[in-house]
C-alpha cells in the first residue's frame, strides 16, 4: 500500500476505535455514576473529535503534487501533529481539573460491577493495538502525525489503567486511589503533549536532523570514485522530510557531461535515504577556494 492509502486507512481506524470505546464507556459511565469511567468517556470523546480533524488533515497532505504545490503536501502535516498536541494538552488539564475537584470536594464514588472493569480493560487493550498499528505505519511512511497519534494512544493506555486502578480501588473499598491515580496520569499526559511539540517544532523551523543521517549523506556521497572532496554540506528539515545541499570537489579536467553525469548521479544516491526529499549538488574544480559563510561544516576530503 502507498503512503497515501496507509495514513488514510490509519486515521479511519483510529476514528472508529475511538468512537465505539467513547460510546462503550458512557453508557458503562450513565449504569455506574463511576467517575474514573466518565473521565474515560470524555477522554475518548475527545479522541473522536480530534481524530476526525486529524483524518482531514491526512487527507490534504497525501494528495499528490499540483501546480501550487510543486513538492507535494507533506509540509502540513507537522501542523496536523500540534492539533494532536493540543487535544493532548486539553485531557491533561481536564484530568488534573477532575482530580483536584474531587480530592478537595472528598467525594469518591464506589462503583461496584464488572462492567467498569471490563470497559476501562478492553480499553486499554484497544489502545494497545492502535499504539502499535499507528508506530508502525509512522515508522515505515516516516509520518510526525502518525508518530503523534501513536503517543496519544500510548497515554490513553495509562489513563485507561490509572481509571481501571480506581475502580479496583473503589471496589476494594480504597476509593481515594481513582482521583490520586487520575493526578499521576494527567502529569504523563502533559509530557506526552509535550513531546510531540517538541518534535514538531524541529520540522517547522527547518532543525538539522540527527547527525547520523548527515554521516549517511557523506558515505553515499564518497562511493562515487570521482568525489575527490565535499564542503558546504547541509542538512534540514523542511516539514518531515530533509532537504540536502552539498558542494563535490571533482577533478578539473572532467568534462562538462562527465562533470553533470557525476552530480546526477551522486543527488540521486542521496535521494534513495528515505528521509531525504530534494538535493541540490554543486560541482567544484578541487582545490578551488570558495568563502564559507560560517555555520557550516568544514571542507571534508575523500580517505
Amino acid at each position: 500500500m502507498d503512503r497515501r492509502g496507509a495514513v488514510r486507512r490509519v486515521g479511519a481506524v483510529v476514528l472508529a476505535v475511538n468512537l465505539v470505546l467513547a460510546a462503550a464507556k458512557g453508557a458503562v459511565w450513565w449504569t455506574t455514576g463511576s467517575y474514573a469511567v466518565g473521565s474515560e468517556a470524555v477522554n475518548s470523546a475527545a479522541d473522536a473529535l480530534y481524530s476526525v480533524v486529524v483524518l482531514a488533515g491526512l487527507y490534504v497532505t497525501t494528495q499528490p503534487p499540483d501546480f501550487g504545490h510543486p513538492h507535494g503536501h507533506e509540509r502540513i502535516e507537522p501542523f496536523v501533529s500540534l492539533f494532536v498536541a493540543a487535544g493532548v494538552f486539553a485531557a491533561g488539564g481536564t484530568l488534573i481539573y477532575g482530580s483536584a475537584t474531587t480530592l478537595l470536594a472528598g467525594e469518591y464514588a464506589v462503583v461496584v460491577g464488572p462492567w467498569a472493569v471490563g470497559v476501562l480493560a478492553a480499553s486499554a487493550v484497544a489502545k494497545y493495538g492502535l499504539y502499535r498499528y499507528c508506530l508502525r505505519v509512522a515508522d515505515a511512511y516516516n509520518s510526525p502525525a502518525m508518530t503523534a497519534t501513536a503517543l496519544d494512544n500510548r497515554t490513553d493506555i495509562l489513563t485507561a489503567v490509572a481509571a481501571l486502578s480506581g475502580v479496583l480501588g473503589a471496589i476494594a473499598g480504597y476509593p481515594l486511589l481513582d482521583p490520586l491515580a487520575g493526578s499521576v496520569v494527567a502529569v504523563g499526559v502533559l509530557y506526552t503533549g509535550y513531546d510531540i511539540v517538541r518534535d514538531n517544532v524541529d520540522y517547522l523551523v527547518g532543525a538539522a536532523p540527527p547527525p547520523e543521517l548527515r554521516e549517511e549523506i557523506l558515505r553515499r556521497t564518497f562511493t562515487h570514485p570521482g568525489v575527490r572532496g565535499a564542503h558546504d554540506i547541509v542538512a534540514h528539515y523542511v516539514g518531515p522530510e530533509v532537504d540536502v545541499s552539498l558542494h563535490i570537489e571533482v577533478a578539473g579536467d572532467l568534462t562538462l557531461q562527465e562533470a553533470h553525469d557525476l552530480e546526477s548521479a551522486v543527488a540521486a544516491t542521496i535521494r534513495t535515504i528515505p528521509e531525504v526529499d530534494d538535493v541540490f549538488v554543486h560541482v567544484d574544480p578541487q582545490d578551488v577556494d570558495e568563502p564559507n559563510d560560517g555555520g557550516r561544516p568544514e571542507h571534508l576530503d575523500r580517505e
